[in-house]
């Protein structure tokens, strides 16, 4: 009987398609539900070291003089926990497994330091100088208030308003 099993499963075996694939050439297809890995958009975060603390294993390290966010792939369990902590969502699980590795390495991500183009110049510019208006006509309404309150009350006008 163990025969005849055998037999069948060979058989059937020669007119299925194989369960193997030629791994570098074709990738299998992701599973639903895959947490992946954990990814980092840099441009976005603000280096707040919130996903440091909420590690459960310590794998995140940030340093925010450095400009420097690292991850320990080994010591991630991908348990999520930074990702929901974190007040930019720059952080997002990547559905696909993690490129192999042959040694224990942490991967360094390093923020871009913020160049302002012409644009970005421009606009900080009209922004400081709408600051310096606003600032002057506080100055003048204030100024215009105490010269109204000395006109009308002089024994309640401050020293300096009488001068």
């Amino acid at each position: 009987m163990g025969s005849f099993n055998l037999g069948k499963m060979t058989l059937g075996s020669m007119f299925k398609k194989p369960e193997t694939i030629q791994y570098p050439a074709q990738t299998r297809f992701v599973p639903v539900g895959l947490k992946g890995h954990v990814a980092i958009d840099m441009q976005v975060c603000i280096l707040c070291g919130i996903c440091m603390k909420r590690c459960t294993t310590s794998a995140i390290t940030v340093d925010k003089p450095a400009r420097i966010w690292e991850i320990d792939r080994f010591r991630c369990v991908q348990c999520g926990y930074c990702i929901a902590e974190c007040p930019k969502d720059c952080l997002f699980m990547e559905p696909s497994y993690a490129p192999a590795a042959t040694a224990k390495s942490i991967e360094v991500f390093e923020k871009p330091a913020e160049e302002l183009d012409e644009a970005a110049e421009e606009a900080q510019a009209a922004k400081e100088a709408e600051k310096a208006a606003r600032v002057k006509a506080a100055l003048e309404a204030k100024a215009a208030r105490e010269a109204q309150k000395a006109k009308d009350d002089p024994a309640e006008a401050p020293k300096t308003a009488r001068a």
